[in-house]
């Protein structure tokens, strides 16, 4: 994630603030810091949206092997570069695919991963993903003071969108397959 020069001064505030509550805060620096606190959160929300749009489409070119075996290899490598744990469906695809070379490497890799992950979950450290992130709302004066507080906290609810989810095919264009050059004939 990255943030502009404009986020990056009301991170900076924010921090400020944090480390001295007492200091008086401003209701525009208030604002600032909740409609950042905002913005990540719709990160976040769309961090996981895609995770699990990418999960499907994996899970789609897993169950249209052997056909889809180029797809399904570059899909399930750009997973493990972000952090994904390799299923056992994963393992039992990568079986099939070990004649070839990428295959057989992919293979390697998962099973050395899957390895680490039952080791890690057998000594009790499992492998914690980040949880949800709770809303910023301690700020002296921030949106936490205008709502009355409850005995109990409310039930958790599903955010609501404020604009409608894109469609796949909206956000990935299909892929297309590059062309070849023109073959050169030498006149002669």
């Amino acid at each position: 994630m990255a943030f502009s020069a404009d986020e990056l001064r009301v991170l900076r505030r924010a921090l400020a603030i944090a480390l001295n509550p007492t200091a008086p805060v401003a209701d525009d620096e208030k604002q600032d810091c909740l409609r950042l606190a905002d913005s990540v959160d719709d990160v976040i929300h769309e961090a996981g949206r895609l995770r699990t749009f990418l999960l499907a489409d994996l899970a789609r070119y897993r169950d249209a092997l052997p056909g889809s075996a180029p797809g399904y290899t570059e899909l399930l490598q750009d997973a493990l570069a972000a952090g994904y744990d390799p299923r056992p469906d994963d393992l039992a695809a990568l079986r099939t695919l070990r004649g070839t070379q990428t295959g057989a490497a992919l293979l390697r890799r998962c099973q050395s991963l899957a390895e680490q992950s039952v080791r890690a979950r057998l000594a009790g450290r499992t492998a914690a993903a980040p949880g949800p992130r709770t809303r910023l709302l301690a700020l002296p004066g921030g949106r936490a003071a205008d709502e009355p507080r409850p005995a109990d906290p409310p039930p958790a609810r599903a955010p609501v969108p404020l604009r409608p989810a894109p469609k796949p095919s909206e956000v990935f264009p299909p892929r297309r397959l590059p062309v070849p050059p023109p073959e050169q004939r030498a006149a002669g």
